[in-house]
Parts: structure tokens; C-alpha cells; sequence
């Protein structure tokens, strides 16, 4: 059965600890941990203990986020996606999250795929090395070489390293790039948010737009959860907003569990 799980960027302002005490509190299967917010990976801590207060709490580190612009291969970028994975592998984290280069260049038919496979290719035997998954998430802004996750799986399928190399599914994303295909069998994870702003077009939609999902989404979040689901039904569904409303709240768990219920009550009545 799904489970739902909390990426950092959503209680930015909260300490992993704290991270992981909410994600107990809400009954939550797992946490996402970022290298991107102000404070260090873990609060400091060794990566040993972090995934140790995890575990002894009944969570998973799905995935520790992230290789930046990882389709722009390079020699540095292998040393920064190797010291990620040592930093996962220490932790007992599942996978490593890696985020495509999102500066519109790159952009070439012909030259945004042979950048995919590079990056991935390269990227496979280090995961298999650490006995990690990579999950691969196509950005659905116009400035991004990797939109489609449609590019994605063909890369995938071309190097035969289905299974190392998963989709994360997010819903944001995959409604700004204009749909599409979803692939559940090739996703490892699904990341939601909602956007409720009347007045943003598709095309103008930011990261700063994205609250929790409630019944005022405009994203579509519900009917692509359960179309994954139908086909996956362990997907995990991580939130993963970044609004600064939501960073501010005073009540983040209870925020969270209302939002739950909304899309738990909503799926159900789907079903029925």
C-alpha cells in the first residue's frame, strides 16, 4: 500500500530532527533530505547517526536530493554525484536525487538526449557501486533540456538500466510540460503540490506558486495520483512545496495532515 512522505523543502525552516519527528507524527513512511537549504546536510550530524534516528523511528530515507545540472557531465559533476552517494550509502538512504540543468541551453534535438545518456550512463555503475537508485526528474519549465519524461525512459531503456534509474513523478512538473504519458512502472516516487493561483497561466507557474494540494488545485493532482497508484499502488507521495506561505506556517503538521485527509477522502470517493 502507498504511504505519504515529506520532502525538507516543504518545513524548510525545521531541523531533520524536527523533519523526522513530523513525518512520525503524521503516520508518514519516509523523508527526502535536501543539500540545498541553508542549513548543513543532517544539521551536522554523520550521515551514520541521521539515518540511524531514522530508522530507530520506523522511517525510510527515500532519497537524499540532490545532483544539480547532472545532464551537464563533467569531471566535477561525477565527484559531486560520488560524494552524494557516499553521503547516501553512510545514511542507509535509497536513492539520490538528480536534477537536470534548467538554464535553456542544452536545448537541441539530438543534443538534449545525447547529454541524458552521457550523464546516465556515466551515473549508472556509481549507483550500482553504492547500491543506490537514481531518481531522474524532468523539469516541466520551457528553459529545461529534459521536460518529457517520455525522453527520459527512452534514455533508460537505451543504457538497459531500468530498475537503477527511476522517474520521480511530479505532479507540477509533469502539468506544466503539457502532460502526457506517465510511466508508474518506471517511477520511483511522486512528488505533489498544489497551485491554487486563479491568475498564473501554466507557462508563467514557478516553484513559488506551489502550496499543499487542496480542493482548489489547479494541477490535476488527484487524477494523476491514482492513475500511478492503479498501476504502482507502493508509490510513495512526498509534498514538496515551496511557497513561502507554506514555509511560514505557525501549524506545518497540522497544514500536512489536513491536506492528507483532503486527497486520502478524495481518492476513496474516486474509488467507490
Amino acid at each position: 500500500m502507498h504511504g505519504f512522505a515529506l520532502n525538507h523543502m516543504t518545513v524548510a525552516k525545521q531541523s531533520f530532527a524536527q523533519l523526522i519527528d513530523m513525518a512520525v507524527e503524521l503516520g508518514f513512511v519516509g523523508v527526502e533530505v535536501r543539500n540545498d537549504l541553508p542549513q548543513p546536510l543532517f544539521d551536522g550530524m554523520s550521515p551514520e547517526q541521521a539515518g540511524a534516528m531514522a530508522r530507530d523511528k520506523g522511517l525510510r530515507l527515500l532519497a537524499l536530493a540532490e545532483v544539480k545540472r547532472f545532464n551537464d557531465w563533467s569531471s566535477d559533476k561525477a565527484h559531486e554525484a560520488l560524494a552524494l552517494m557516499q553521503i547516501a550509502k553512510a545514511a542507509g538512504a535509497e536513492a539520490i536525487s538528480l536534477i537536470p540543468r534548467n538554464d535553456n541551453q542544452g536545448m537541441g534535438n539530438g543534443e538534449r538526449q545525447a547529454s541524458l545518456r552521457v550523464a546516465l550512463k556515466a551515473l549508472v555503475p556509481m549507483l550500482e557501486d553504492h547500491g543506490l537508485i537514481g531518481f531522474v526528474e524532468p523539469l516541466g519549465f520551457a528553459t529545461c533540456p529534459l521536460r518529457h519524461k517520455a525522453e527520459a525512459v527512452e534514455a533508460i531503456e537505451a543504457i538497459s538500466a531500468t530498475g537503477r534509474l527511476k522517474l520521480v513523478h511530479d505532479t507540477f512538473h509533469h502539468t506544466i510540460a503539457g502532460g502526457g504519458p506517465i510511466f508508474p512502472q518506471h517511477t520511483g516516487i511522486i512528488h505533489i503540490s498544489g497551485v491554487t493561483d486563479a491568475v498564473v497561466s501554466l507557462d508563467q507557474m514557478q516553484d513559488r506558486h506551489r502550496i499543499l494540494v487542496d480542493g482548489h488545485d489547479r494541477l490535476g493532482n488527484l487524477e494523476q495520483i491514482a492513475a500511478l497508484l492503479a498501476a504502482n499502488p507502493t508509490l510513495p507521495i512526498s509534498f514538496e512545496a515551496f511557497a513561502p506561505e507554506v514555509l511560514a506556517s505557525h501549524a506545518p503538521a497540522a497544514d500536512l495532515a489536513t491536506s492528507v485527509a483532503f486527497i486520502r477522502a478524495q481518492l476513496s470517493a474516486a474509488a467507490a
